[in-house]
């Protein structure tokens, strides 16, 4: 299967998919943090070269709820990101996960198909995940674990917060490649 993994810098995902077998590309504005295939540029480029699945983790910066006592002075920002949201949502590619935290994306566009958390997938933290799928069907709990800690709610600032608060944990991933990279 070919997969795209769009607005992924981590390479987490990307890699749980190669490691099941398939032809996995990450995509950001930022160069990867692993080696591996990357496209370093703008995902709305790449959306028609004729992917399987897109897994897409688009900017939550102004779309979280987290950040709601800032929305107000960010109403092009919100805009924006809708828009670049409902056009990965829309892209002309058969299966499609959109992966964001609690967000305006539920009143804005539709509801979520689903919730789910870290420590679903092995990862004794919380860290509440919602997706919006196509064509795919929701992921099961691989490893329910106790813990459930909120490491990611209480990261400290500094210049790579957003880095580490945007990664996704390696559990899910290979969920993902596992679940929806066998649908034929």
């Amino acid at each position: 299967m070919k997969v795209l993994v769009a607005c992924e810098f981590s390479g987490i995902v990307r890699d749980a998919f190669l490691q099941v077998g398939h032809d996995a590309v990450s995509c950001d504005l930022i160069p990867s943090e692993r080696p591996g295939p990357h496209i370093q540029g703008d995902v709305l480029d790449h959306l028609a070269e004729g992917w399987d699945l897109m897994i897409a983790h688009p900017p939550c910066t102004h779309l979280a709820v987290s950040g709601a006592r800032w929305f107000k002075n960010k109403q092009s920002e919100q805009i924006a990101a809708i828009e670049f949201v409902r056009v990965l949502m829309d892209a002309d590619i058969p299966k499609i996960a959109i992966e964001n935290p609690k967000s305006i994306l539920s009143s804005r566009i539709r509801k979520a198909d689903q919730i789910i958390q870290p420590w679903m997938f092995g990862h004794g933290e919380t860290k509440e995940t919602h997706l919006w799928l196509k064509n795919l069907p929701m992921l099961a709990a691989t490893d329910i674990v106790d813990g459930r800690e909120p490491k990611i709610h209480f990261m400290r600032p500094g210049p790579e917060r957003a880095k580490n608060r945007s990664r996704t944990y390696p559990g899910i991933a290979a969920a993902m490649a596992y679940q929806w990279g066998d649908i034929a």
